[in-house]
């Protein structure tokens, strides 16, 4: 019986061991094995530096402290990584120090005659002579000597029933270095606002040129030049737009890049670069107008190869040549008339391609190469594509019927 009263005394005393236990074993022990489980892994992710960076790291941020201009990213995409402010003047210092030697300023002079009120009304002449000088810039593309510029900063034009303009008496080319030299104008064209100069100097730090067919929309551009005559500047901004259609004063038609970066009186002529300093674009002009800021364009440099090419090797550029004077015929126009939406020849030039071909005044011109044409800029865009000597098909509509006139393309007088 003594056996069965331990056997009790055990029973009693067992569940009383059991509970402690159990409290120890299922609370008190997950506990703090948690708090000290959780220590090491905090510790150990802290202790690796790519796991710390990733869980420091939020959205809009960067952890990179690197210079490196390069980005991983693949920007074709339209995607790339935030960059830091650090890097973007980086970016802006070694494009300028690239480009700077190779951009310079030109100082133009012209002869003026004013003409005063006596002898505009017809009563003798009362002219004055003075000089007057006007600034832009230029770009080195040669080490020889060879500058680009726009056409309009070195040729004169003069419509004022006030004033004349003479051609320019002296060009003057400043480089980065504060020499100065004489220009000589190789060659100029009004169509693309191009010309060329030619410095006696060696040893210069040609420009070099980017793939402007590959730039893209918002990526970072300078334009560098001589504004308002205060020596080499900078300003920055992006590409806006690219392929963008504008007409100057006289209705030259261009193609061309627009930019925010800031373009002002006397950057004509001076370059448009990307960010490894290449050339991407001539600059040429602003928007200017009250409420108007951030817009300027520049030339496409691929669009300018051949024309800065047959400047240095002609001194002129060689193009085909029609010899018409056409006036666009839209449908209302040309139903009054009983014709054809087309190109109306106006006028037929004497001895020129076109009157050896057999076009005649009143003629429409409907089709060039098969295209469908409507206006003279896209017949122009049609011809300009060939070169002098190549055969073009004009589809013309006359006396109620078409047909189709072979011509033979001829050199276009000089300007």
């Amino acid at each position: 019986m003594e056996s069965n009263g331990n056997f009790k005394n055990v029973i009693d005393v067992t569940p009383k061991k059991e509970r402690n236990h159990g409290f120890k074993n299922h609370v008190v022990v997950p506990f703090l094995s948690g708090i000290i489980g959780c220590s090491l892994v905090i510790g150990t992710c802290f202790g690796v530096p790519s796991i710390k960076s990733k869980i420091l790291r939020t959205s809009g941020t960067t952890t990179t402290t690197s210079s490196n201009l390069t980005n991983t990213t693949d920007a074709s995409a339209g995607t790339v990584d935030f960059v830091s402010l650090a890097n973007y003047s980086d970016t802006a210092v070694y494009a300028s120090n690239k480009i700077l030697p190779s951009i310079v300023g030109i100082e133009v002079t012209y002869n003026v005659t004013t003409n005063s009120m006596f002898s505009i009304f017809g009563y003798g002449n009362n002219s004055q002579s003075s000089t007057a000088t006007a600034s832009g810039s230029g770009i080195i593309i040669s080490e020889d000597g060879y500058i680009v510029t726009n056409n309009h900063v070195v040729a004169s034009s003069s419509e004022s029933t006030y004033y004349e303009l003479s051609e320019a008496t002296s060009v003057k080319v400043s480089l980065s270095d504060g020499k100065t030299y004489d220009a000589k104008i190789i060659g100029k064209d009004s169509q693309t606002d191009l010309a060329v100069l030619k410095i006696d100097a060696k040893d210069l730090t040609a420009a070099e040129f980017a793939n402007s067919d590959n730039v893209k929309i918002g990526e970072f551009a300078m334009a560098v030049g001589n504004p308002l005559d205060l020596g080499t500047t900078i300003t920055c901004g992006v590409v806006s737009a690219t392929n963008r259609e504008v007409s100057d004063d006289e209705g030259n038609a261009y193609t061309c890049i627009q930019t925010d970066a800031a373009i002002n009186s006397g950057n004509s002529g001076g370059a448009l670069v990307n960010s490894k300093g290449q050339v991407i674009g001539i600059n040429t002009m602003k928007v200017s107008s009250t409420g108007v800021e951030g817009i300027g364009f520049a030339i496409p440099i691929n669009s300018t190869l051949d024309v800065i090419k047959q400047l240095e090797t002609y001194n002129k550029v060689i193009r085909p040549y029609i010899g018409i004077t056409g006036r666009d015929l839209d449908e209302n126009t040309a139903k009054a008339h009983n014709l054809v939406a087309g190109v109306y020849v106006y006028s037929v030039e004497q001895y020129s391609a076109a009157e050896k071909a057999g076009i005649k005044v009143g003629d429409v011109i409907v089709k060039a190469d098969g295209q469908d044409i409507k206006t003279m800029d896209e017949l122009n865009k049609i011809k300009n594509s060939h070169s002098v000597g190549d055969k073009m098909t004009l589809t013309i509509y006359r006396d109620g019927k078409t047909q189709d006139i072979t011509i033979t393309l001829a050199e276009a007088d000089a300007e």
